[in-house]
């Protein structure tokens, strides 16, 4: 369910096909996401699944679309 929601939330905020987001994507190198494009994301994210603030030192572990699967599930079960 949060891979689904991830996966539209990342379409729609970075114009990319839905249907080539997998949970392997590495946002730089498959999806061509820079640095303000995660800014961006991380705000609609913590709009979207109303979590706190992402941290400079969370999103910098943040590599592919898996890891932040697994970095907001550990804040929806907090």
């Amino acid at each position: 369910m949060i891979f689904d929601k991830l996966k539209e939330l990342i379409s729609e905020q970075m114009g990319i096909e839905a249907s080539g987001i997998t949970m392997e994507s590495n946002f730089e190198e498959d999806l061509g996401v820079d640095s303000l494009d995660i800014v961006e994301l991380s705000m609609a994210l913590e709009q979207e699944f109303n979590i706190g603030e992402m941290s400079e030192e969370d999103l910098a572990t943040i590599k592919t679309v898996g890891d932040l699967v697994g970095y907001l599930q550990k804040q929806l079960d907090m």
